[in-house]
């Protein structure tokens, strides 16, 4: 009983301390002024709020970005667990821009000798990247799905390698984000070298770009397959980001070329160009010196200098192997809300009004097109695909299948599941081995999912399917709109001799996956 009234002697010392503080104490909060105590749960339950909408109050198909059906078949997929769905579909299917994809009478019926039936998780893109442009390696990418840039330093080291490791079992390329070439993206997958305003990798210590330390990094790294330039992305277009230099190690500033003792900044753009004639003669330098195929990376908005860079590649036979589109819906480790929610289009109207750019001069069969933006789940994919994409680009999908659960905590370092910061103690709950064979999991099913829902449609490959296979709910009166119509365009038609052609193909990548599956 002594004990006992000791530790209710204790417990009102506490309140009388939290209650003289709120009072008298602390000017910040008005609330926690007002109510002492009461008010702190207040707080509390906001901090707490996200989690409680996640497994609580939400329901399967209300959250954003991700909502709880589709991670939970990102999960269940990457586990080998059973993501069927019984009792029929829960999906309004009135709902503005419902995707319908339009299954033939009798589809196509691969042979049990085909591909698909001896990996249904290969599927090589029908499109070589910088065969046109004659480049010195041309690359065919060998899956259709692809992991999208994520830096080292943005993501942490188990899960950077956690994702290459499975892109060596998928046989997709690892893009690697402009953090750079790290230690962790070398584990036997192709690379896609992503450069950024920064140059990190590629740089002298005051920032300006090198020619030679690009050469050095391509010729050191033969897992290096294509070399993407980004102009901006989706989450935040036009601005740049920022590494505190209290998160930079000394491994980091190796990687980057930067100095510990500084933060590390992205300007918003450029320096060592500043209008199309010079960027495509920057790309054309680093095509040139290196061999490989260079593209670029971009959100959309203004559409005057993509109407440049189309006419002057038209005139001139030059310009990037490849574009990838990033959506205004795509994901970031930190953005500005304003940048996030309102600068750039949403990846439909951006991938198309780009697209119809290129065809009206004659250059889409000529272009490699990357579509990005939450494209992660068959459906999706496939509606990229019937627009005129050659394969897509995956990132908190990919994330997703590795252990993320939006928790949405990227920009704090306080990651819970180890993922998205550089807190050893948080990453040192991630399995390596286990987390990539779930990313393969997940890819496999995905890509294998696509090749299935392609073949009911009557095709062998999604590069066959047409704007008028996609239809898009208009929201009244149950009334559907092929994307031909409501995008008002129809996709150039892509050269495609069947599958087996392109497993033969000499650029194709994946060759450590080819290797293992004896193809």
């Amino acid at each position: 009983m002594n004990l006992l009234s000791s530790a209710w002697f204790w417990l009102l010392i506490i309140v009388a301390i939290v209650i003289i503080r709120d009072v008298f104490i602390q000017k910040a909060h008005t609330i926690t002024h007002n109510f002492p105590i009461v008010g702190h749960f207040r707080y509390w339950l906001e901090r707490i709020g996200p989690e409680l909408r996640q497994y609580i109050v939400a329901n399967n198909r209300e959250e954003l970005p991700f909502n709880r059906q589709e991670r939970s078949w990102i999960y269940a997929s990457s586990k080998n667990e059973n993501n069927l769905q019984g009792f029929g579909t829960d999906q309004d299917f009135s709902s503005p821009g419902y995707i319908f994809i339009k299954n033939a009478m009798m589809g196509y019926n691969p042979h049990t000798t085909h591909l698909f039936n001896k990996n249904p998780g290969a599927l090589p893109a029908a499109k070589v990247i910088g065969l046109y442009h004659k480049r010195a390696k041309p690359f065919r990418p060998y899956s259709v799905v692809n992991i999208s840039g994520m830096s080292y330093g943005s993501l942490s080291a188990k899960a950077v390698e956690s994702l290459n490791k499975g892109a060596l079992l998928a046989g997709c390329y690892h893009n690697t984000g402009e953090g750079s070439l790290s230690p962790y993206h070398q584990n036997g997958a192709d690379v896609m070298l992503n450069i950024g305003t920064a140059y990190f990798g590629v740089r002298e210590l005051d920032g300006r770009f090198s020619m030679e330390k690009l050469k050095q990094k391509v010729t050191e790294n033969p897992c290096i397959k294509a070399i993407e330039l980004k102009l901006s992305q989706g989450a935040k277009p036009g601005k740049g980001g920022m590494l505190p230099k209290s998160k930079i190690n000394k491994e980091i500033a190796e990687i980057r070329h930067i100095p510990m003792d500084k933060d590390a900044i992205s300007p918003a753009f450029h320096s060592e160009f500043s209008n199309v004639p010079e960027m495509v003669d920057f790309i054309e330098a680093m095509a040139t010196e290196t061999g490989l195929p260079v593209g670029v990376k971009s959100a959309i908005g203004k559409l005057e200098q993509w109407e440049e860079l189309a006419a002057f590649m038209a005139k001139t036979d030059k310009g990037p192997d490849f574009i990838t589109i990033d959506g205004g819906e795509g994901g970031t480790g930190a953005a500005p809300h304003a940048f996030a929610d309102h600068v750039s289009m949403p990846f439909t109207f951006a991938f198309a009004k780009i697209y119809q750019i290129f065809q009206r001069h004659n250059l889409t069969d000529k272009i490699f097109f990357i579509a990005s933006g939450k494209l992660g789940f068959p459906e999706k994919a496939l509606m990229a695909f019937a627009m005129g994409a050659d394969s897509i680009h995956i990132a908190r999908e990919a994330m997703m299948s590795i252990g993320c659960i939006q928790a949405q905590k990227c920009h704090t370092n306080h990651c819970p599941t180890g993922i998205a910061t550089s807190n050893k103690w948080l990453q040192a709950g991630i399995d390596v081995t286990l987390k990539s064979e779930r990313f393969y999991r997940y890819h496999y099913t995905l890509v294998k999912e696509i090749a299935e829902i392609t073949h009911a449609c009557g095709y062998e490959h999604p590069c066959q399917m047409t704007m008028d296979d996609i239809e898009w709910s208009m929201g009244d009166n149950n009334r559907t709109m092929a994307l031909s119509k409501a995008l008002g365009y129809t996709k150039t038609d892509v050269s495609y001799s069947g599958l087996e052609e392109l497993v033969k193909c000499p650029h194709l990548g994946g060759l450590n996956a080819r290797k293992r599956l004896s193809l």
